[in-house]
């Protein structure tokens, strides 16, 4: 069993900045990300340690946990797996990163999606196509540091930049100076997504579960796309319509 003392700096942790992250894939990727500052794991049961690389992580403090006391730390119901790790949040990125991006970038706008776990599974497509960024509004939006947000993405957090934004539209209109097209995926675009020119850098702008894109974000597109739905049943679940614009766009890009 390995156990350790917390180091001097692990104990000046602030909660303020801190979360847990738990899961054994999430876990893992934490640890392997070391532009990620972890300061504990916790676990249930010895054999778990074996699944975790810990050699670029000497100092990091590692615990077995009372099964009441682990439960405490979670939501009820959380599929923690018995392994969680206390981490620092991201330093926050400004919307200037994007400025020297490569001409071919995707990035990924979410207009108010509420759901933590659509926006983990969003995460997790967006890690797998190369998304640059995942552009949030600060308001009616899940936080990303979060447990549940975190165990979802299943370790995507540690691979994609999320940059929070207070005003969407004025966002939008800084990104068109850096050279992006927006492309709004609604159920009632004029054109297939897979009919755009996709060359370049592209910006696909997902709404809200149930009411879609806001009426000025609309404003702020270059097109309004829809994926080939059936006609009958056009609506799709956020995430999945994520992952498959996401999966046209990449596939537009590398037969261009």
């Amino acid at each position: 069993m390995i156990e350790r003392r917390m180091n001097k700096n692990q104990g000046s942790a602030s909660t303020k900045n801190t979360f847990w992250i738990y899961g054994l894939h999430s876990v893992k990727a934490a640890l392997l990300n070391m532009e990620r500052q972890c300061y504990k794991v916790i676990y249930l049961q010895d054999s778990l340690l074996n699944e975790l690389d810990f050699s670029k992580r000497p100092e990091l403090s590692v615990e077995k946990a009372d099964r009441q006391k682990f439960q405490s730390l979670f939501s009820e119901g959380a599929v923690h797996q018995g392994i969680a790790v206390l981490v620092e949040k991201f330093e926050e990125k400004g919307i200037e990163f994007l400025e020297q991006v490569e001409d071919s970038s995707v990035v990924l706008t979410l207009d108010q999606i509420t759901d933590p776990h659509n926006l983990g599974a969003i995460l997790r497509s967006s890690a797998a196509f190369g998304v640059k960024a995942l552009i949030l509004p600060d308001r009616n939006t899940p936080d990303e540091n979060s447990p549940i947000v975190a165990k979802t993405a299943s370790g995507a957090l540690e691979w994609v930049s999320i940059l929070r934004v207070t005003n969407l539209a004025r966002t939008l209109e800084k990104m068109r100076e850096y050279g992006f097209w927006h492309i709004g995926l609604d159920e009632k675009g004029e054109s297939l997504l897979a009919d755009l020119n996709l060359a370049g850098k592209t910006n696909i702008i997902l709404g809200a579960e149930g009411e879609g894109l806001r009426r000025l974000t609309q404003e702020s597109c270059d097109f309004l796309a829809r994926l080939p739905t059936n006609a009958h049943f056009g609506t799709l679940n956020v995430s999945n319509a994520a992952a498959i614009s996401l999966y046209e766009c990449i596939r537009s890009k590398t037969t261009s």
